[in-house]
């Protein structure tokens, strides 16, 4: 493929641009030279304006006939319906037709000043941007702003508020009208036809125009250091708390509708009920007819919201018999698990609408189905699913576009009961989760082989981490392990400042190494022998495997070609595609694709906005793009002390579909924690299972469409991913919105289908449907709010912020959405209206996760945080399945040394703890005890200055406090049964995920514990908001 015609989202080049990552439907913009990442402004909207229509175009979504797009295995495709009507979205530079005149105006007026409560007496922080997640169809006016903030948002910047919380309020006094401009996002694409419509682009509208900054020093000052329900409070036993603490996890037992508003709708005034009640008697009222998703909690009075086990997936109000057929949440979860009837009612509810999807995860039970017809409908090619209706044995109905179909004669067979006759039985529509093997029409070609091509960096650089010979003792002991089967094929090529090929051709008596020292056009020396059959020449790679440690062990060599070593790859695998898997040390200084440091370390903890946090050069993009196109995937496994330049590196991965390793500080020496999870994640990575050259299509109900996609891929056509590897441990993410009123649909589908290659060289199938219910008033929507699944979310349109505007615009975002949504509870949903800063049970934690994300350190601010792990940590964000993400997000804290059998799990013969999961703050750590963080990639293990000596010694082995190590990273096995507890539940925890989080155990003065505490969330810190700042915060903004 060549690069010639490519036109990066940086807004250079000519010709077809190629689209990925965060990406929307293609739409012909014209992007101004120069204009980078920028966003232009995108006004606000009035929730009430109607929809204006435009004729369709080419590439969305709606119903229609099926046309297959070729080329390229598809799974299915959906062209226009004639005639039917979409919404455009503005191209840059074009004016919508009810666009007002354009003013120079940035921001609106004032607002008048708000009575505020006497706690807050002091002078006020900085304003408060109003950027937001949520946006609907334009109507080009502003609403009031914000108001104050404290310094957990940007004080430099203003952004032109969203929405008014009211249909009927005027425009703030004296806001002008606002410059209008159309916008990009990355992923737009020119020259494919429009936008689909998007209400939903929370992220990636409303970009901040500056303001002058709030005075200095007044950020905090107005808060009470302690509130007035939280003096003294302790934690009520566990009995006492569990009613409280299910947050949506008890099912709806009253039908589809679980809640129906008082006569009279939301709000005080008649019909509201017993609103001349005390607060708390008016809560107690209700309880009775209330889902306990829809419990009133006021988040200024409850502390200890934390559930006291991990949090479970809401569970759709569905009928028995639909919900028991529906597929896990572990694998497809949907932010609403019930879907409202219009957008408008979407729109009310301030919350996002998107589907999160761990497609190709490993599952204990998978139904596999070989057959000659794999059942379709003939319209819009959805595979036949549990949620589809038979109008009698030989018709059935699809669930997404509602055509009749056919029921082919050989699925009137069911090979599980060997009956006749009876084709709702059959395995395909007894699963949610399944997988065909897939016939021939689903190939263009053979089913290619298993190929793994290994690209080393051999520097001096590399050589002193020690990386080569962990690597190379890792391979070996797995070499036999290696997913595929006859045909599988290895090659290996290293690089300094030239690159180096191994001819491993059968009959040699060693391995050859071939050097090429012409990186400006660079050759294959032998192309036929550097890619060999692992079984014919099994013995000579396992004795270069043996040599290469010690080959490069004195080398002087400290320039890094990268760019023309991945360049030979590609030609190498060009001919098959495969798995490309890269071990860089250092920033790529020679050759094609040679970068410069970005980083000023000065700046690392600076409060104002991060630079830097999109790539340097297209180089990487264009090349991932053009492995894309050869089903070709790069892995890379960064491991260095140094900046790396990951936002830029990182592109190879992202963009074509591959995976990032990153091992900051990684020394075989002085960083044994990291070393063994480094050998560990090898390890999975190495033997895990694979499937190549696969394609992956979402498909939802008719009035339903899918416009942004999150994750690593290409998407090659509007709705088809790109997949050239697919790998377990992977997870996307789409948004939605809802283009058709859905007011006679009981329940809407959505199915993900995964076309794919075995490395044993089978294609199959593997789909996954979902059936969630539709409803009308915004009390149902708001009880089926999925927080973990909002909030993974919000984070991945939050790391496009960060990329295409700025990271203060993503942090105001984020908590906009916190405000946005808690004042719609409260405006339209509540019937009673009480003080206090009130939230559904199911939304409780939703506050608390938005803290924790702008602590996080993709988005944390005034904290030290070196620019690779902040990328890292927003390309983890993107890519990880939710339940790993969240973990990232906010970890679990838990107490250990008092850890007992009561409750605990059986797994086999194992016995593992269950201890409760603590809140993050230092106020529930004590010095006589020992806590566990577990922050994903991380687990700490403080121990208390004064802990028992029986924890000492019964499981560290150690004497006295003064007697554990400065660097202790593994729990000694003793044959305690302190010991055996411990050791089970860290086991059980790092069991739970395919990769390894490392442990420290520290003591109270370790260099470590300010990266513990940087995980208290709930506390204050010099730069950020406690908890109960936070709420303070919100109830100020939302009581405007």
């Amino acid at each position: 493929m060549s690069t010639a015609g490519f036109n990066s989202q940086n807004g250079t080049g000519t010709g077809q641009t190629y689209t990925n990552g965060p990406s929307q439907n293609p739409v012909a913009l014209q992007q101004p030279s120069g204009v980078g990442y920028s966003v232009n402004h995108q006004p606000a909207y009035n929730q009430m304006q109607a929809k204006v229509l435009a004729p369709p175009g080419p590439a969305l979504y709606p119903s229609g006939p099926y046309q297959p797009v070729p080329p390229g295995p598809q799974v299915g495709s959906y062209p226009p319906a004639p005639a039917q009507p979409l919404l455009p979205r503005p191209q840059i530079g074009i004016l919508p037709s009810h666009t007002p005149p354009q003013s120079a105006s940035p921001s609106p007026g004032p607002r008048p000043a708000q009575a505020t409560p006497p706690a807050q007496a002091t002078p006020p922080p900085p304003a408060v941007t109003s950027t937001s997640y949520y946006t609907g169809p334009p109507a080009w006016q502003y609403a009031a702003p914000r108001g104050p903030a404290p310094n957990h948002v940007n004080p430099a910047a203003a952004a032109p508020p969203l929405m008014s919380h009211s249909s009927a309020q005027p425009p703030g006094p004296g806001a002008p009208p606002t410059s209008i401009h159309g916008f990009t996002q990355p992923g737009d694409v020119a020259g494919n036809g429009p936008q689909a419509p998007n209400s939903y682009n929370h992220v990636d509208n409303r970009m901040a125009g500056a303001a002058p900054p709030g005075p200095p020093g007044r950020h905090l000052g107005h808060y009470p250091s302690l509130p007035p329900g939280y003096q003294n409070t302790s934690a009520p036993p566990p009995s006492s708390l569990h009613p409280a603490l299910q947050a949506a996890t008890q099912p709806y037992t009253q039908g589809p509708q679980p809640y129906q508003q008082q006569p009279g709708g939301p709000g005080p005034g008649p019909g509201a009920g017993p609103a001349q009640l005390s607060p708390s008697m008016a809560a107690m009222s209700l309880q009775s007819s209330t889902p306990e998703a829809l419990r009133v909690v006021n988040l200024l009075q409850e502390r200890n919201l934390l559930p006291p086990a991990p949090v479970p997936a809401p569970t759709p109000c569905l009928t028995q018999d639909l919900q028991k057929l529906n597929c896990s949440p572990e694998v497809f979860r949907c932010t609403l698990t019930s879907i409202p009837q219009t957008q408008s009612v979407l729109n009310k509810a301030k919350l996002p609408l998107g589907l999160l999807l761990h497609p190709f995860k490993d599952l204990s039970q998978l139904p596999v189905v070989t057959s000659s017809t794999i059942v379709r409908c003939r319209s819009c090619r959805t595979y036949i699913n549990p949620f589809v209706s038979f109008l009698d044995q030989r018709r059935w109905k699809c669930n997404l576009c509602y055509r009749v179909n056919d029921v082919p004669e050989e699925f009137m067979y069911n090979p599980v009961s060997r009956s006749y006759g009876e084709p709702h039985k059959r395995p395909e529509v007894q699963n949610a989760t399944i997988e065909f093997i897939a016939p021939s029409e689903y190939m263009l070609r053979p089913p290619q082989p298993a190929v793994y091509l290994f690209v080393l960096d051999v520097s001096h650089n590399a050589v002193e981490t020690g990386y080569l010979s962990v690597f190379c003792q890792s391979l070996l002991d797995n070499i036999s392990a290696l997913p595929g089967d006859s045909r599988t094929k290895v090659g290996f090529i290293t690089f300094d400042s030239t690159i180096h090929f191994y001819n491993l051709q059968e009959g040699l008596s060693q391995p050859q190494m071939l050097i090429v020292s012409d990186i400006e056009d660079i050759f294959l020396p032998t192309p036929d022998s550097l890619l060999v059959n692992l079984n014919e020449c099994k013995e000579l790679v396992q004795d270069l495997l043996k040599s290469l440690p010690n080959l490069f062990e004195k080398t002087m060599e400290t320039q890094s070609a990268l760019g023309s070593a991945l360049q030979a790859a590609f030609k190498l695998l060009s001919p098959t595609g495969g798995r490309m898997s890269v071990f860089q040390t250092q920033l790529p200084n020679l050759g094609v694709g040679a970068l410069q440091s970005r980083e000023d370390p000065n700046q690392r903890a600076s409060a104002k906005d991060v630079q830097h946090l999109s790539p340097a050069t297209d180089f990487y993009k264009k090349l991932a793009l053009d492995c894309s196109g050869q089903q070709v995937a790069v892995d890379l496994f960064l491991l260095s002390a140094q900046y790396c330049d990951l936002a830029t590196l990182g592109c190879i991965s992202r963009y074509s579909a591959g995976s990032v390793y990153y091992y900051p500080s990684y020394h075989h020496q002085h960083n044994p924690a990291q070393v063994e999870r480094f050998q560990r994640d090898l390890k999975r990575y190495l033997t895990r299972k694979i499937g190549f050259e696969a394609v992956m299509r979402i498909r939802c109900t008719k009035g339903l469409s899918i416009h942004t996609f999150h994750g690593n891929f290409f998407v090659r056509s509007t709705d088809l991913l790109s997949l050239p590897n697919v790998n377990p441990d992977a997870g996307f993410a789409v948004q939605m919105s809802i283009e058709e009123n859905l007011d006679d649909m009981q329940v809407v589908s959505f199915q993900a289908a995964l076309l794919y290659t075995s490395s044993k060289g089978e294609r199959r199938i593997r789909v996954h449907t979902m059936c969630l219910p539709v409803v009308s008033s915004l009390s149902d929507v708001f009880a089926g709010a999925d927080v973990q699944a909002i909030t993974g979310l919000l984070a991945c349109m939050a790391v496009d912020r960060s990329v295409t505007s700025s990271l203060s615009d993503a942090r105001d975002a984020m908590t906009n959405a916190a405000i946005d949504s808690l004042s719609s509870y409260r405006q339209s949903a509540l019937t009673i209206q009480q003080p206090g800063l009130l939230a559904p049970a199911c939304l409780r934690l939703f506050p608390l996760y938005i803290l924790a994300l702008l602590k996080q350190k993709a988005f944390r601010t005034g904290t030290s945080t070196r620019l690779d792990e902040r990328v890292f940590a927003m390309y983890q964000l993107k890519y990880q399945p939710l339940a790993f993400a969240m973990l990232m997000i906010h970890p679990a804290l838990y107490r250990l040394d008092d850890l007992s059998d009561e409750g605990a799990l059986n797994i086999g013969e194992r016995t593992i703890p269950q201890p409760r999961v603590l809140q993050l703050s230092v106020e529930k750590l004590s010095r006589e005890g020992a806590f566990l963080l577990d922050a994903g990639l991380v687990m700490y293990l403080w121990i208390g200055r004064n802990c028992h000596q029986n924890f000492l010694s019964q499981v560290l082995g150690v004497s006295s406090y003064a007697a554990v190590p400065e660097k202790l990273y593994l729990l000694p096995e003793l044959d305690t049964a302190e010991s055996q507890r411990t050791r089970a539940f860290v086991s059980w925890l790092r069991d739970q995920r395919p990769f390894f989080p490392s442990l420290h155990i520290i003591r109270d003065e370790s260099q470590l514990k300010p990266h513990f505490l940087q995980n208290m969330i709930e506390d204050r810190t010099e730069s950020a908001l406690s908890y109960y700042e936070f709420l303070l915060h919100l109830q100020q903004q939302i009581s405007k």
